[in-house]
């Protein structure tokens, strides 16, 4: 049982953190997107249908980043250029995913499609323990174990990340090195939707391999909590990813097992353990928040 819920662990927690990582993006650069819920709806359901029509996953990975990608820009564009309120954009465009998934994915519920299947890797995937867990994955979680560390390299050791931080910490004096701030916001914001896009899809084509409405089941919201329980932190995303990916997979677990365990209190313990978990480690890692996000809570404009 164990070994199920460590590999449940990684391969439910891969949407979590495909969304977390686009998240410290989005945040690193000074703005706060709660929409990352609906980026990863939309992001499901767009790769669901096109997986459905055309038969591959792949382009089905490619409409669903652009679909959270296209949502989350409507939230740099409520925010940024119109002076929003962040928290409160963030929860309308939740509710606009929520809305156009309900409405465009009815005609998906019940349809079959070629989903991702895992692939094990010669050699590695017969490792004891490390090989089922981690090397009998689909391809979706091979791609995450690059993409960690690929934003951390970009964020703490590429000209690019200088400039995203800068955004959020001090957009005035990147202003004066003759960097536009507000471009720089943009970019990271729908960045991160695309991330949150490519969680999402891998929820639908990888993970459920199904549609049903709301699918995501506050998972992105999961992904907004993991980023402070990460210190916005790229690689501390991972192991937190895979802890609430292993509080979803110990329900299925104990259920294929027979244990009488209530089921209600089951499906509430990923959210329980982030609730702790943030009650625990937020006070801790407050002083590592982007200086811009303070404006947030501040109630003022992200220019």
């Amino acid at each position: 049982m164990i070994l199920d819920v460590l590999t449940g662990g990684v391969r439910g927690g891969t949407a979590i953190l495909y969304a977390a990582l686009g998240e410290t993006l989005a945040e690193r650069a000074g703005v706060i997107n709660l929409g990352t819920e609906g980026s990863m709806l939309t992001g499901a359901l767009a790769a669901y249908a096109v997986t459905a029509e055309t038969g591959s996953p792949w382009a089905g990975v490619v409409a669903g980043a652009a679909a959270g990608g296209l949502l989350a820009l409507v939230h740099a564009v409520l925010v940024l250029s119109r002076g929003a309120n962040q928290l409160a954009t963030g929860l309308v465009v939740l509710f606009l995913g929520l809305g156009l998934t309900s409405m465009f994915g009815v005609a998906y519920v019940g349809a079959s499609i070629t989903p991702f299947r895992p692939v094990a890797i010669p050699l590695l995937s017969d490792v004891p323990w490390l090989g089922p867990i981690f090397f009998t994955q689909d391809p979706l979680v091979y791609a995450s174990y690059l993409a960690a560390p690929a934003m951390w390299w970009l964020l703490h050791r590429s000209r690019w990340g200088l400039t995203v931080r800068g955004a959020g910490e001090r957009p005035e004096v990147l202003a004066a090195y003759g960097k536009n701030p507000l471009v720089v916001r943009y970019l990271a914001v729908v960045g991160g939707g695309l991330l949150a896009g490519v969680g999402g899809a891998h929820l639908s084509t990888a993970y459920a391999n199904a549609w049903f409405e709301n699918m995501t089941a506050g998972r992105g919201f999961i992904a907004v909590a993991l980023v402070i329980f990460a210190a916005w932190h790229p690689l501390r995303a991972v192991g937190g990813a895979y802890l609430f990916g292993a509080a979803l997979a110990l329900s299925p677990a104990l259920q294929a097992r027979g244990y009488g365990f209530n089921q209600f209190a089951l499906d509430a313990l990923p959210y329980l353990v982030t609730i702790l978990a943030l009650v625990l480690l937020a006070r801790r890692q407050v002083n590592s928040a982007p200086e811009g996000l303070s404006r947030v809570f501040e109630l003022t404009p992200a220019r």
